[in-house]
């Protein structure tokens, strides 16, 4: 009694189905860098710190005007969630978006998205919006 079989057909497909989730990952997470490095660029900030794990949160901190000691917050579980929505409302209010839409829609759940409309869109950077 058989009670799997498996063909090479089915294997094809689900080495198929892989890559192309994968190359379409891989594409929009080089939309992402780039929308993060447009912002820091905005912002006087040098783009290619986008690329630097952990070191483009800190140049991000930068943008917003948020001391750079918070870096520490985002090493801890469920702090890092607040901050991280206090990070991007700033981040919306230092290029003059709205905080619900942008802060929170945008950037805080959709964030890929966000993020590559914010870099790649005609918003001007206003200043850290945590100063002022």
């Amino acid at each position: 009694m058989v009670l799997f079989q498996q063909s090479a057909d089915d294997a094809a497909a689900a080495g198929l189905f892989g890559g192309i989730g994968g190359l379409i990952g891989l594409v929009f997470a080089v939309l992402v860098i780039a929308g993060v490095w447009k912002i820091f660029s905005k912002a006087g900030q040098p783009g290619w710190a986008a690329i630097i794990p952990i070191y483009n949160i800190y140049v991000l901190l930068k943008v917003v005007g948020r001391p750079g000691w918070w870096l520490l917050l985002f090493f801890i579980p469920f702090v890092n969630l607040v901050i991280a929505i206090i990070v991007n409302i700033d981040l919306a209010k230092s290029f003059g978006k709205s905080v619900f839409v942008w802060g929170i829609l945008l950037l805080t759940i959709f964030s890929a998205i966000g993020y590559i409309l914010l870099g790649f869109g005609s918003s001007t950077y206003r200043g850290p919006a945590a100063q002022s």
